[in-house]
């Protein structure tokens, strides 16, 4: 059936979704574990049983589960527009649990308005931050761990952003295999403009459903998506979106990207293919692999109104289907088009290449935009802690460039995480001269000094084919 001539649903239906009553069949344990227990029941049955609907389950958020909550919420964070810290909560923490478990029981809680911050981005623009009340951090990470215990068993394996014992690295292995091991021909590379800021509320509301019927839990979904903002000293209702700062805002990104693309996809579009397609999704972004050109372009303009049914849109500037794989650069030659395009995936560049002895393989390296944009953080950095002690300074130069070699020391990326800590050497050695009028290196002194105060050294921390 070609791709256009079927007509999509936008969640699976089940002809005989089933009823759970949640309490009549968990068992009792006692001890300091009862919450986490019945969680893993949670996580198991709905494992075991794909149809089953959770009907009884809002009551779980008890002043147990909250007090777990409490003590491994971390400490220091910006507070909301309340101004109460951890530390402050925690002074009466019986009393305002009890208080905050009457008013879930009383249906009248109510979360605050999130406090709406702009964070600077590497293209000129800003990334919104919303910074919620402590309590309700409490009830949003409450709600966090039934909504995974039940969601989780049900995500598909390429879905890799906000899941426990899934990473960035483990969906860069997954890209490689499915380019080098598969029939791969065509990449579409997608960003989705805007996504935590467009997620429709009805339509999470009715993904969250599809699983979970207790008017509880809904509830608090609702009044969390529609708590509001206040930015510049002003209300804003929010009638989309989940603000980027809340505790729940990742496990309803991947709820909503399961249903509206990887569902989608794979139930859907990939049986009427007639071969190879495949997806690696992080968050909002994603990439999909296609053997035959024709459906990988049937699939764009499918994708394009797909997203637009649930209220987003794909950025066009950002997403775009280019030829990529094992014959690329060979029929790209033929063509007289030159060398193979290349696409960007989580803050790498990849492009085709070879191996040693000459079989084609995909490599990778740190992305301009990314590389340009933490040499500017680090500049910004040193010129600010450059008045601190010499061992100071290098201690925390250091452990930031620990961090940035477990992330990009990658299969292929040694000479870009080499090209940065030259950069870092240099700006370094630019503001420590800077500490006063008078100049305090020359570069014999400065190499002189790093024997001394070694800086970390380049490694590839990551095999792309663990």
């Amino acid at each position: 059936m070609p791709l256009e001539g079927r007509r999509e649903r936008a969640i699976p239906q089940s002809p005989a979704m089933q009823s759970y009553i949640f309490e009549e069949t968990l068992s009792i344990h006692r001890g300091g574990t009862i919450m986490l227990t019945k969680l893993e029941r949670i996580s198991q049955l709905s494992k075991e049983n794909p149809e089953m609907v959770f009907t009884s389950i809002g009551h779980l958020i008890d002043k147990e589960m909250l007090m777990e909550c409490h003590n491994k919420m971390e400490k220091d964070k910006a507070v909301g527009i309340d101004g109460v810290t951890k530390e402050e909560y925690g002074n009466n923490l019986d009393e305002n649990l009890d208080r905050l478990i009457a008013s879930l029981k009383k249906k009248s809680y109510r979360p605050q308005p999130a406090k709406r911050v702009e964070i600077p981005k590497g293209n000129g623009k800003t990334r919104p931050l919303s910074i919620y009340c402590y309590e309700d951090k409490l009830v949003q990470e409450a709600l966090r761990r039934i909504l995974e215990a039940v969601f989780e068993p049900h995500f598909y394996e390429e879905m890799m952003g906000f899941r426990n014992g899934r990473s960035c690295h483990m969906a860069l292995r997954k890209l490689n295999s499915m380019i080098e091991k598969q029939k791969t021909n065509y990449i579409l590379d997608a960003d989705i403009k805007g996504f935590f800021d467009h997620i429709d509320h009805r339509w999470a509301v009715k993904f969250v459903e599809s699983r979970i019927k207790d008017p509880n839990v809904i509830r608090l979904v609702r009044r969390m998506l529609k708590s509001g903002i206040i930015k510049d000293f002003q209300y804003e209702e929010t009638e989309e979106g989940s603000g980027q700062g809340s505790v729940c805002s990742p496990v309803i990104a991947n709820i909503y990207m399961h249903y509206v693309f990887l569902w989608w996809f794979n139930d859907v579009v990939k049986p009427q293919l007639r071969d190879y397609a495949g997806a690696v999704v992080y968050a909002d972004d994603f990439v999909v692999c296609f053997q035959y050109k024709d459906e990988a372009e049937q699939f764009y303009k499918r994708l394009k109104h797909r997203m637009e049914y649930f209220g987003l849109e794909l950025e066009e500037s950002k997403s775009r289907l280019i030829e990529f794989g094992r014959f690329a650069e060979r029929d790209r030659r033929n063509r007289g088009q030159g060398k193979p395009e290349t696409f960007d995936f989580l803050g790498f560049t990849h492009y085709c290449s070879k191996s040693r002895n000459g079989k084609f393989r995909v490599k990778r390296k740190t992305s301009k935009k990314k590389f340009t944009k933490k040499c500017k953080e680090v500049n910004r950095w040193l010129a600010d802690m450059r008045t601190l002690p010499l061992q100071e300074i290098i201690k925390r130069v250091n452990s930031m460039l620990v961090g940035y070699f477990h992330y990009y020391g990658i299969t292929d990326n040694s000479k870009a995480i080499s090209d940065f800590k030259y950069i870092v050497r240099k700006l370094l050695f630019k503001w420590l001269n800077r500490r006063s009028q008078r100049r305090s290196y020359n570069w014999g002194q400065f190499n002189d000094m790093l024997r001394d105060y070694p800086l970390a050294t380049p490694r590839t921390y990551v095999s792309i084919y663990e």
